[in-house]
């Protein structure tokens, strides 16, 4: 069914002759008369030279522009912001990284809202612009969809973001020296593009398409290549039929759309970030979803793709095969998916997904269904004394599926980092990283340089990590991050004390902090709320909105009246 009006929004506020000053501004931008009769579709670049993930995108926009004009609108380019990960690991830096996806979702709502836009594309790169993204256009409404900037080739020596992080830790159990840290920092990131594992960024971009919010095979292209740019183009013309069929960013983010994003990225083994950030998307769009959902969805669902942090390939060798399309196909085919959602392209999944090829015989990135890595989700949900409320492990198997052991407890991250490389941390010890949730830190900084300088020295398999923090897509080990309630909440983490037995327990999926409940009951009683670090600017705002892990750290949670 088509729409008649498809300049719902623009028309009243550059029509007529009491708009001729709107008209005016535009006229200084490069309006000619036959502009003002096209829908005005805004693209939101998360462009920037502060990041390898973000610096290309500028490009991408003007494609995406060019995509739209040609379809019969008028592409308008505005920015959003975005940070690095990569750079703010392990500094105070670092708890400004969640926070941006919240500024990206609020700066999308007004610059569209303010200008009148009829749609949007918006185009992201780095970790948090993907959910910003999707939060942006959920609250909007309006149609819209999303493209992804890319994945970064691989380094030399298939060397990535993560390898260079790891030679960190290498380097300070004695395996490699300083020449030879630089020699991988030299040639890890060969140019544009999101780091090239199955991390956070690829995650979410993985995630974004399986829900239909972006068009088939934008998750699984290279940065800098013409199927990107082609990428870009397509959705220009996507946007404009999305405009004449009116349909939605809700109309597609459905229950069930999220459902079959949760089970993609649970095939892909991704990042436990797309707990936080599904389910803050989610919220946005006023769908239902809890970590119960997931602990429901994962036990029917194996984890089938080889790549990094546990495996062996990276994204573009994925892409090299085909991308995530054919598992999509492969997962519908076997009853995974739900193929009657709706998707960007005007069509069904089922329907995107019906002429795709499988992969080539003998790829080994992908393996079949009866012979998985693991054959539930990696996502593990733990549940106990320690996380009453929740917390999110991410176990392939490979790290063991349990561990016990005397805690070794760091406030904050640069402690633990210390205790780490300087060998207070011993083998078979739980550490415990708090002080680091959403309103604790505040901000929930990634604990990636821990995990990397634990696997660096060779505790991988030797020592648990747990954490009211998060952690990078990057990261892997027997590590359980998003611990709730958080200790700056007066959670259970924050009263371990060192030597407390804690164990872990991915097969019933359970925490337990070994303390008599009178011990803890003391405890409590003299539990006293540590003074906010932050008292003004941007993290306190967040600190003082937020909601906990549990409900994806959202800060408009206990807005609706």
């Amino acid at each position: 069914m088509s729409k008649d009006n498809i300049r719902e929004h623009s028309a009243p506020v550059y029509e007529g002759i009491e708009n001729a000053p709107a008209r005016s501004m535009m006229r200084a931008t490069g309006f000619q008369d036959e502009d003002f009769t096209r829908p005005f579709i805004g693209i939101a670049s998360t462009w920037a030279n502060v990041t390898p993930c973000n610096m290309h995108i500028d490009g991408l926009a003007r494609e995406a522009e060019a995509g739209v004009n040609a379809a019969g609108g008028k592409g308008i380019i505005f920015n959003t912001i975005t940070i690095s990960d990569g750079i703010s690991n392990g500094t105070e830096g670092m708890k400004y990284s969640l926070l941006t996806r919240e500024i990206i979702a609020d700066s999308i709502e007004a610059v569209v809202g303010c200008q009148a836009y009829d749609g949007v594309i918006a185009i992201g790169g780095c970790d948090k612009n993907m959910p910003g993204c999707i939060m942006g256009l959920a609250r909007l409404n309006r149609p819209g969809l999303f493209v992804y900037g890319g994945t970064i080739k691989p380094g030399a020596g298939h060397t990535d973001m993560i390898s260079v992080f790891e030679a960190v830790g290498q380097h300070a159990k004695g395996e490699i020296n300083e020449i030879q840290v630089k020699q991988i920092e030299e040639v890890a990131l060969p140019g544009p593009g999101s780091c090239g594992g199955m991390y956070t960024a690829n995650s979410m971009a993985s995630a974004i398409e399986a829900l239909g919010m972006s068009l088939p095979g934008s998750s699984a292209q290279e940065a800098v290549s013409e199927d990107k740019k082609i990428d870009c183009q397509r959705a220009g013309e996507a946007v404009m039929n999305l405009l004449r069929l009116d349909i939605k960013p809700r109309d597609i983010m459905t229950k069930a759309a999220f459902e079959n994003s949760i089970k993609v990225l649970i095939a892909l083994g991704g990042s436990t970030n797309g707990v936080l950030h599904l389910l803050a998307m989610a919220h946005t769009a006023g769908v239902e979803l809890s970590l119960d959902d997931f602990v429901r969805i994962g036990q029917d669902i194996p984890v089938v793709a080889d790549v990094r942090p546990s495996g062996q390939y990276l994204m573009s060798e994925l892409i090299a095969i085909g991308g995530i399309q054919p598992l999509m196909k492969r997962m519908l085919d076997a009853g995974m998916l739900d193929g009657s959602c709706l998707t960007v392209t005007g069509k069904t999944l089922a329907e995107n997904l019906a002429d795709v090829e499988d992969y080539p015989e003998g790829q080994q990135i992908i393996l079949p269904f009866d012979a998985p890595v693991k054959k539930d989700s990696h996502l593990v949900i733990l549940k106990g004394n320690l996380s009453p409320t929740g917390a999110v492990a991410k176990i392939t198997g490979k790290e063991g599926l349990y561990f016990e052991g005397p805690a070794r407890v760091f406030e904050g991250e640069i402690g633990a980092m210390r205790g780490i490389l300087d060998g207070q941390v011993q083998p078979g010890e739980v550490v415990v990283i708090r002080g680091v949730g959403p309103k604790g830190g505040p901000g929930m900084p990634e604990m990636l340089k821990p995990t990397s300088a634990i696997i660096g020295k060779g505790l991988g398999d030797a020592v648990a990590l747990i954490t009211d923090g998060r952690f990078s897509g990057g990261s892997h080990g027997f590590v359980i991050g998003h611990v709730t309630p958080e200790a700056y909440e007066g959670g259970p983490i924050g009263l371990v004390k060192n030597g407390d037995k804690i164990s872990i327990n991915a097969e019933t999926r359970e925490m337990t902090w070994h303390v008599s409940e009178q011990e803890i009951a003391a405890r409590q009683a003299d539990w006293v709320k540590p003074k906010p670090n932050y008292t003004h600017g941007a993290l306190a705002k967040f600190a003082r909105l937020t909601s906990g892990a549990e409900t994806g750290a959202v800060t408009d949670l206990n807005l609706d009246v």
